[in-house]
């Protein structure tokens, strides 16, 4: 599974505290060595060295310093892919090593389920991922199953534990903290009872028996919870704000961990947040259904609300099927109802209920009952079953509130709220259940890409807060200006800027191409996964120049330099010693392999590459030899193969051009039609001529000055002399802006569009230019090139399509794509325009 790029910024972040964290950690050791008395917190001097975040130190249960960090990232976001990316880290970086211990810690029955049962898959990429870090040596358990010391020697085990379980006040998991067989082989035999104070005094938290009528003196107990004291484990708590109680924080620290990671949307003012991902974050990957549109019916009859929903709901799934007939990928939206009663014998109360709606649908609705599941604490219809499987048949599911955590299901797409309007509190709890994307990708299709909320009886402000205050606390409050409501005013402090009146007759009329892809007489966008990558031949990858690197005769070395206090006030610190030790990296596929998920999305091909290369290198070279130049090795392997995935992407993409699947042109369903108006903050200062007076020819009355650098300013200036320019438009690098999709992954953003004015009417336009500015610095960038070579390509394909073909009014106005760079621009311009200013 390819990361996304926040997820790839995420791991970056924590890899570099990690480092750090070694460093620091190593320091310490060697000082405590010395003197037993030194203390000093090497976790806090970790933390400072990467981030200026605050920190709050703690310590675990027999007093050692506990690093400890919180990644916050919103619902939706990955959380437990970061996990085991995670864990994979801390035994790389931190504990330099394969296997081990972690227990990770979930706060809820339905998070536990969920959780073990894709740990168990070996199929799916959690657990794959802990497969790739252990060499394929992980162990899953569960809080009763039993370990030995040479399963932690030879596996990395995982263990989940809920969290009311690693609660020590909690009376009815009390056995983990008792004596128990099966974890003997961890501790000193009964009859040592020397053996047993010597180990106490190392880790003096340990349960005992207090043999003061004993045979043998205080004896340690051979529980769960001893277990864990005593081997340290890497500690993940998913959901980590909710285990901020004094007796959760006691009993986690209380294990003695290593180390301590949450994860949580919504982290506390006690967490270390170390990164922070933000619902933007998640929205411009494409991973969540935005904008979410609130829909409150007049109607003071929740019938109507329902059947709204469920007119919403059957017309989102005839774009679903059309969606898969075209892809290939499969999507059953999905409503959710909540309603105000759900018990046995609550009906008839004046009160909605699960069953009075379920009556509804399937005698009003003709839904056929397969199609509906109750939720409740109760009654059970989804348990078990696979929302997401093709053969599932379930499209409405009735609750009160009991999805309101650890509950997802990408498939849900709509929210139909029919409770009292009194109280919000569940809606507030339900909104992120249909935030999530199915397969974390958008669709294209506007209307399954966004998501909805029906309601009833409600204040419309009151509603939007609610919404707003649950998308808080699912991590995405910077998300809540895509909450939609039909009456609902702009923001105040966000203003609406139109076309100029001039201009006002080309509004909704300017369209640009785009590279499409024609499926069963159908047209879509390109997609660089779906499209290109997918039909990549990874056979065909050049691998010869790694083969035949030339390594370096002489081994590499650590440098191992002590440093201490020094005499001098002014010099602080002294080097006192000093010395080189051989690298004692080994030959490791699976570490290759991590390094090149990243760019190829099939491990086994990865494992197969690394496999080649290694062993091609060995027929010249000694496994010594080899692994002092793996980091070159595997540097330079991750450069070539991305290179070869650019050049086997290009030769897919014209392969489909030449073979008549992709085109490059303007189809009114897939064409970019240049926004009608945008909204920019009313605080901004407009961009102005350099004599101070408002610019006259940009297509909108006013472009913040903010959007443009030093470089764009003066081209924006410059244009907006030249009398034989119509108008000119400022296109940023965002999502709602104009893109070409070549064949590497990130889409191209040019800076401007402009229009030449028609020779025949000067009201009119005659060609438009699509314009990429480039320092001249960048001129032999190998972005550049690329970028180059793909406008050359949408000015060849575009010479050979007339858009009056498409039925669109630009006629035959052509289009041409250019780069221009810093050394030249201005003599481009003038070539283009033939240089006459208008001077005022």
């Amino acid at each position: 599974m390819e990361l996304k790029d926040y997820q790839k910024k995420v791991l970056k972040q924590v890899k570099l505290y990690l480092e750090s964290l070694s460093r620091e950690k190593a320091k310490y050791d060697r000082f405590k060595a010395i003197d037993p008395e030194y203390d000093s917190d090497f976790t806090k001097k970790a933390w400072v060295s990467v981030t200026d975040r605050p920190y709050i130190s703690k310590q675990n249960g027999i007093g050692e310093y506990l690093p400890n960090f919180c990644l916050k990232v919103p619902t939706g976001g990955g959380k437990t892919l970061l996990t085991t990316y995670t864990i994979d880290l801390i035994q790389t970086h931190y504990l330099k090593k394969q296997t081990g211990f972690v227990l990770w810690i979930v706060p809820s029955n339905q998070i536990y389920r969920q959780t073990l049962k894709n740990l168990r898959n070996r199929e799916h990429p959690y657990r794959q991922q802990l497969d790739l870090s252990s060499g394929g040596r992980t162990l899953i358990l569960e809080r009763w199953d039993r370990f030995s010391p040479q399963d932690i020697e030879e596996n990395l085990c995982v263990m989940v534990l809920m969290l009311p379980a690693a609660n020590r006040q909690n009376k009815e998991t009390l056995k983990m903290f008792q004596d128990a067989s099966g974890f003997e082989e961890f501790f000193p035999p009964e009859d040592r009872p020397a053996d047993h104070e010597r180990l106490l005094k190392e880790i003096p938290n340990l349960d005992v028996y207090h043999g003061e009528n004993g045979l043998f003196g205080i004896q340690i107990k051979t529980s769960l919870g001893n277990t864990l004291r005593k081997i340290k484990p890497i500690i993940i708590i998913d959901e980590g704000h909710k285990a901020y109680s004094e007796t959760a924080q006691e009993t986690i620290r209380g294990f003695n961990p290593c180390i301590v990671v949450e994860l949580s949307a919504t982290p506390t003012d006690k967490s270390n947040v170390l990164v922070s991902v933000s619902g933007q974050d998640l929205n411009r990957e494409k991973m969540i259904k935005l904008d979410l549109h609130v829909i409150n019916k007049a109607s003071t009859d929740w019938k109507h609300t329902l059947l709204s929903t469920v007119d919403m709901r059957n017309h989102l799934e005839k774009l679903a099927t059309e969606y898969e007939s075209k892809t290939g990928k499969y999507i059953r939206p999905i409503a959710l109802i909540q309603v105000e009663r759900t018990g046995k014998n609550q009906r008839g109360q004046g009160y909605i209920h699960a069953e009075d709606v379920r009556e509804f649908l399937i005698k009003e609705c003709g839904i056929s009952s397969e199609e509906i599941a109750v939720k409740s604490s109760d009654k059970d219809d989804i348990e078990g079953i696979d929302l997401m499987a093709n053969d599932c048949e379930i499209r409405y599911i009735i609750t009160k509130q009991a999805l309101q955590e650890g509950w997802d299901c990408p498939f849900a797409y709509v929210l139909a709220v029919l409770t009292n309007s009194s109280s919000l509190t569940a809606m507030t709890q339900l909104v992120g259940r249909i935030l999530r994307q199915p397969y974390a990708k958008k669709t294209g299709i506007r209307e399954l890409d966004e998501s909805y909320v029906f309601c009833f009886r409600q204040s419309s402000q009151r509603v939007l807060e609610a919404i707003r205050t649950g998308l808080l606390n699912e991590g995405m409050g910077d998300l809540t200006g895509h909450v939609v409501e039909s009456q609902e005013k702009p923001k105040s402090n966000k203003v609406t800027v139109h076309y100029r009146d001039k201009f006002k007759r080309f509004e909704g009329q300017i369209y640009l191409p785009r590279f499409v892809i024609q499926e069963e007489g159908k047209w879509r966008e390109l997609s660089y996964e779906m499209d290109l990558v997918s039909r990549i031949d990874w056979s065909e990858v050049d691998l010869s120049p790694i083969k035949g690197l030339n390594l370096s005769q002489a081994l590499r070395k650590d440098e191992w330099t002590d440093i201490n206090l020094s005499d001098e006030e002014k010099e602080l610190i002294k080097r006192t010693g000093y010395k080189e030790t051989t690298v004692g990296l080994e030959i490791d596929y699976v570490f290759i392999t991590r390094q090149l998920l990243s760019i190829v999305p099939n491990p086994w091909v990865a494992y197969e590459m690394a496999e080649s290369v290694i062993e091609a290198l060995r027929e010249r070279y000694t496994d010594q030899m080899i692994a002092s130049n793996l980091v070159f090795i595997v540097e330079e392997l991750e450069k070539q193969v991305q290179n070869e995935k650019d050049r086997l992407a290009e030769k897919v993409f014209r392969k489909l051009i030449e073979d008549g699947i992709l085109f490059f042109f303007i189809e009114k369903t897939t064409a970019y039609k240049l926004p009608r108006r945008i909204h920019v903050s009313e605080t901004k200062r407009r961009l102005n001529r350099d004599n101070g007076e408002p610019i006259q020819l940009s297509l909108f009355d006013y472009f913040p000055e903010e959007d443009f650098d030093e470089m764009e300013k003066k081209v924006a200036i410059y244009l907006d002399k030249q009398e034989k320019l119509l108008w000119w438009y400022r296109n940023l690098v965002k999502n709602d802006y104009y893109y070409v999709q070549g064949w590497k992954k990130n889409k191209i953003y040019p800076d401007f569009i402009l229009a030449k004015k028609s020779e025949e009417d000067e009201n009119d336009y005659s060609k438009v230019y699509v314009v990429e500015t480039k320092g001249i610095h960048l001129r032999e960038n190998e972005d550049t090139k690329y970028k180059e070579d793909v406008f050359a390509l949408c000015n060849e394909l575009g010479r050979k399509m007339s858009w009056n073909e498409l039925g669109l009014e630009i006629g035959e106005k052509p289009i041409e794509f250019q780069i221009i760079y810093g050394d030249e621009w201005e003599k481009r311009f003038n070539e283009i325009f033939h240089a006459r200013n208008i001077e005022k």
